[in-house]
């Protein structure tokens, strides 16, 4: 009788993929367990101690660096130690000084918010974390975006053209191996979130302040042993020129424009891509207004700490994986151009919700906190399906040779006006209140939709 065949086992191409969408998995859990605490936790904290709304807006300059790193994009991306590797010259190095910074943070006294001291103190020390984290987003988005866009698919030509046009069809394995990729980095980074954001804050009562941050640096610590072993491929550097490089030291502007326009002229070279631009800059405006103020209106209708890290945070960051998830399936099906209008119209259509959950209670025919707990969560969920569009589009114009900075520069693009808005939605929700922060939010998702729809008709006009 003739033995069966076994299975036979994964080549080396699956094998190389699912090691690498491990160790991105790694790299972009370590980066969310500090921008969790950041992003998440902090903001809930702040009004538990009762630092105001406007205050609490201002927490975005913390972010800052995440919308200037393009201008060091380029250091990062050419500067490196060839015995240790282009991106881990600079990951290894930013994770350990994230563990120093996250040791620091856990022997300040929180108590003391309530003096504005004390908040700037803290501010000055996150701001610090988060240089570190976009400096180390450059790097290791650029190894992501050279693994998944040359290993994965070695026919591609590697040129420093402009990437074709969209096609009519996105059903190749190339493409659905780049969404695969990015749905990792969300959700590697949204765990991250869960823990740093969520886990924090419901941890804080029974571990207390300093325990807490001492485990998330041990976290940190745990999570930088795989890309210490990781062998990194030599890829051509894109070094600025001595020159180059004496100009922009020397502070002028006129050197400054030419060195970013030698880098970065790729991204103006014609109106598809300054309609992409425009994609870029108005994308994230109606979620900067919005998601800075969640968490203090939760503790504004009587939710504790305990619960909005349980409910809002893990449970929307859950979301957010299963969003991540889901989009990686339809977009084997969707184009790009649909992917980013229809889930950015309803990431706007769920940030409306919000509006309405206020009105319910400030009226109080809402009273039931289950309602905000959905509403949190549908919104993540969205949030997370227009950020996978929107990265995998990214990548798509992102040069391999230039990766790390032109991926770096239309995330930097993403977050300036994004960023900007968070300092507004302060001063909105106090003087607007939370149910018209809400609704002038949903409106102005509605408004930036516009871009998205006029890069689509320029790209079909210049096929």
């Amino acid at each position: 009788m003739p033995l069966s065949k076994s299975p036979a086992p994964p080549s080396n191409t699956h094998l190389t993929h699912y090691k690498t969408l491990g160790l991105l998995l790694t790299l972009y859990l370590a980066q969310g367990l500090p921008a969790g605490f950041i992003t998440q936790a902090l903001p809930a904290i702040l009004r538990e101690y009762k630092v105001s709304l406007v205050a609490i807006g201002w927490s975005g300059l913390i972010l800052v660096p995440w919308g200037l790193k393009f201008l060091w994009a380029t250091v990062v991306d050419g500067y490196y130690s060839q015995k240790i590797g282009r991106a881990k010259s600079w990951i290894l190095p930013m994770q350990g000084l994230s563990i120093v910074i996250l040791v620091a943070v856990a022997f300040f006294e929180p108590h003391n918010l309530a003096q504005t001291s004390s908040v700037m103190r803290l501010y000055g020390m996150l701001f610090t974390l988060s240089l570190i984290g976009a400096t180390h987003d450059v790097a290791t988005d650029g190894l992501a975006t050279r693994l998944l866009k040359t290993a994965m698919a070695p026919k591609e030509p590697l040129t420093h053209d402009m990437p074709a046009p969209d096609s009519v069809t996105q059903t190749t394995n190339h493409h659905h191996r780049q969404s695969q990729g990015n749905a990792v980095q969300v959700i590697g980074y949204r765990l991250g979130l869960i823990v740093g954001g969520g886990v924090l804050l419901m941890l804080l009562q029974q571990w207390g302040w300093r325990n807490s941050f001492l485990a998330m640096a041990a976290l940190v610590a745990m999570n930088t042993v795989p890309i210490v072993f990781f062998k990194e491929h030599t890829h051509t550097s894109v070094i600025p020129s001595k020159k180059q490089v004496q100009s922009v030291k020397s502070g002028s502007f006129k050197a400054l424009k030419n060195y970013l326009s030698h880098h970065y002229q790729y991204f103006w070279s014609s109106r598809e891509m300054l309609a992409w631009l425009g994609v870029l800059l108005t994308y994230k405006i109606a979620d900067g207004i919005s998601s800075g103020m969640v968490k203090p209106m939760m503790v504004d209708v009587g939710i504790n700490l305990q619960q909005i890290g349980f409910w809002a945070t893990i449970l929307g960051s859950a979301a957010s994986v299963a969003g991540a998830g889901v989009a990686t399936i339809l977009m084997k099906r969707l184009t790009r151009f649909t992917s980013l209008l229809y889930f950015n119209l309803a990431q706007a259509l769920t940030t409306g919700l919000y509006g309405l959950v206020a009105y319910g209670f400030y009226h109080q025919f809402l009273t039931d906190f289950l309602w905000l707990y959905a509403v949190n969560a549908l919104e993540h969920f969205c949030a997370s399906l227009a950020l996978i569009a929107m990265l995998t589009t990214i990548m798509h114009y992102s040069r391999p040779a230039n990766a790390g900075s032109d991926f770096t520069v239309q995330v930097c693009l993403l977050t300036v006006l994004g960023g900007s808005a968070h300092f507004a939605s302060g001063y909105m929700a106090h003087f607007l209140g939370y149910q018209w922060h809400f609704w002038v939010s949903m409106l102005i998702g509605f408004v930036c939709l516009v871009p998205i729809i006029y890069w689509h008709k320029l790209q079909n006009n210049e096929k």
